[in-house]
């Protein structure tokens, strides 16, 4: 039976990353991965998602070509190259990893691990490994809902969605959280008829209204059919196609025909089947509870990423792993990341980037909040991005970022200068007077830190 010093389930962005950052502070390392190296996130989310986004946007700028005067034949496309450049990206990242794993010699085990007891695993029932501490991160999937059952073929997860070597005519998406609205922009590109469907009032419910009015208007303008305060209630397959009955608020229904249905309504942890309740692991809610340095109640067994209850997000998971193997490395460290400075970033067009206080959740007593919009930059204009705006919610005592949102080109890019500004306490004062480049988009961030000083030049 081999030993180490810490075992990792799961090869995703917390699994690799930890195990990677425990080799490098001495720890003898072994990580175990039932799939490919990578986890969801490089291959069969973020990365490939990423890839399909990088080409719908070329194939957008066709249209601008044709502002032009150049004349694009566009009948030889075949949506098959691009699913193809995708994986062929996936594959080479997933490499990448096992790569640095074994750089790092890391020991890489390939198969199902579940507990034996708190310091033991088996895995696939055959090979048993040992450690004095063991990292969970096992991650998610995709989540069903009632009725809408993934077959794959006319009920797609987002993992179909991105296994498609050929796009429907029409889809109906479920959600329109990041990942609906990330596939959103790439079938609509791509010249599928979208129809998005949202329970909640707004398209990306957890933002503020107005980032979801300005997303709203700019897919509306691309001929996106958006129905918000509305339920899929179920569908019935007819010779025309896939007949969604939906449900608005008011009790009202109305049917929609497409030709496959898209659920991105959230995910599910991978919390089955790895033996928690043999060592006394409990779930809430389907996630596992942890404490300080992301430890379970039992004693050297760790929990990360996407099956504890933090955002859903790939770099949660990388930071939560590296906070866990620091600490068990014995370093001083954080005990836990701060909610308020993670960053979250959704990849359709218009761009949107956010952290910390959302002006919904702001005291109009305490805090300013300004905003100052992508028209007024000289760039925005130049490169005819100027949909958007920034918002600045600042601490009116202190001056001092609260929180900020940026809807808008490149806004997943510009996020974190003020992100490190929240997270320096830097006073927006100092953004104000620092000298940003001209011309370009962070230009923005400027202005909007002098609006809430009360100077902004351009507008």
């Amino acid at each position: 039976m081999k030993e180490f010093d810490l075992i990792i389930i799961g090869a995703g962005p917390g699994g690799y990353v930890g195990a990677i950052r425990a080799a490098q502070l001495g720890l003898k390392t072994a990580i175990v991965e039932k799939d490919k190296p990578g986890g969801v996130c490089l291959n069969i989310g973020c990365i490939p998602s990423k890839a399909l986004i990088h080409q719908a946007e070329k194939f957008n700028a066709i249209k601008d070509l044709e502002k032009m005067g150049v004349k694009v034949d566009t009948s030889g496309f075949n949506y098959q190259e691009v699913f193809k450049k995708s994986r062929l990206t996936s594959k080479k990242l997933s490499k990448g990893v096992e790569f640095l794993l074994k750089k790092n010699q890391v020991e890489y085990f390939a198969g199902e691990a579940k507990f034996v007891d708190a310091k033991t695993l088996r895995i696939d029932d055959e090979e048993v490994i040992k450690a004095e501490n063991i990292i969970i991160a096992t991650g998610s999937r995709p989540r069903q809902i009632p009725g809408f059952a993934f077959d794959e073929e006319k009920v797609l997860s987002s993992t179909g969605a991105l296994m498609l070597e050929k796009l429907p005519e029409r889809i109906l998406i479920l959600g329109s959280g990041a990942i609906g609205m990330e596939f959103t922009h790439v079938m609509n590109s791509f010249g599928v008829e979208v129809h998005l469907v949202e329970m909640m009032e707004t398209l990306l419910p957890t933002e503020d209204a107005d980032i979801s009015q300005e997303l709203e208007k700019a897919f509306r303008k691309r001929k996106v059919r958006i129905y918000t305060s509305t339920k899929a209630t179920g569908y019935t397959e007819t010779k025309e196609g896939l007949k969604v009955t939906l449900e608005a608020k008011d009790g009202s229904t109305s049917e929609v025909v497409v030709d496959q249905i898209l659920v991105a309504v959230g995910r599910a942890t991978n919390v089955e089947n790895i033996g928690l309740e043999d060592i006394g692991v409990k779930t809430e809610r389907g996630f596992i509870p942890v404490g300080d340095y992301y430890e379970t109640d039992v004693k050297g067994v760790y929990a990360v990423g996407d099956v504890v209850a933090s955002p859903l997000l790939a770099h949660v998971a990388s930071k939560e792993a590296e906070i866990a193997v620091e600490h068990i490395a014995g370093r001083k460290v954080e005990k836990q990341l701060d909610p308020m400075l993670i960053p979250g970033a959704v990849y359709c067009e218009p761009e949107v980037g956010s952290f910390g206080l959302r002006e919904k959740d702001a005291d109009p007593e305490t805090t300013v909040v300004s905003r100052f919009p992508y028209k007024a930059i000289g760039k925005a204009t130049a490169v005819e991005q100027a949909d958007g705006f920034f918002k600045l919610i600042t601490d009116k005592e202190t001056g001092c970022l609260l929180g900020a949102s940026i809807v808008g080109a490149q806004a997943t890019e510009l996020i974190h200068e003020l992100l490190l500004a929240k997270d320096m306490k830097i006073s927006m004062e100092k953004v104000a007077e620092l000298i940003h480049a001209h011309p370009t988009l962070s230009e923005g961030l400027m202005e909007a830190a002098r609006m809430s000083q009360g100077w902004a030049i351009h507008i």
